[in-house]
């Protein structure tokens, strides 16, 4: 299913990342360096998780296809593409949260765990290129992750994402 349809979904996602169809030009971008590409950002989060190999093939599938689109519906004037499965547009709707970060760390947890852990590509993500965010933001952030860590350790065990996330948090006590 999805080998065949990899390329389309990148190619749709690094154009919607794009000034033309981000809802603002700074949401293109990573706001580190405000020159990366912003779709740097999801790919990261799909590549990293179709590494996972503690993770059944369908996981891997649905989470690939989500974490690249994850931000289109928040950050982009796109709707998703008509040929995503049903299942996959509610994991993706699941990961949205218009109401910003605030909403998210109080939502997440009424999410089914394949959520969650969807969600921790993302936050570690953000993590990793986080030198623009105030101490307090980062903190937050460090705080919600580690929460979204113990999470899916329990859950899932040692998953490469937990080792990464380990890697990240532990070297930034709170």
């Amino acid at each position: 299913m999805i080998h065949q349809e990899l390329n389309k979904h990148i190619d749709y996602i690094i154009e919607s990342h794009t000034p033309l169809f981000s809802t603002t030009p700074e949401k293109s971008i990573r706001f580190w360096d405000k020159e990366t590409p912003y779709s740097i950002h999801p790919l990261w989060c799909a590549t990293t998780l179709a590494t996972e190999t503690e993770l059944p093939k369908d996981v891997r599938e649905e989470g690939i296809i989500t974490l690249l689109y994850h931000d289109v519906l928040e950050d982009t004037t796109r709707s998703l593409p008509s040929d995503i499965p049903s299942h996959i547009r509610q994991s993706i709707q699941d990961m949205t949260f218009p109401g910003g970060i605030q909403q998210e760390m109080e939502e997440i947890w009424d999410k089914k765990p394949l959520i969650r852990l969807f969600k921790l590509y993302d936050k570690i993500s953000n993590l990793l290129d986080g030198t623009w965010m105030s101490s307090e933001l980062y903190d937050t952030y460090s705080a919600y992750s580690r929460k979204l860590l113990l999470d899916v350790e329990n859950t899932y065990g040692q998953l490469n994402i937990v080792k990464i996330a380990h890697a990240i948090l532990d070297t930034h006590e709170i």
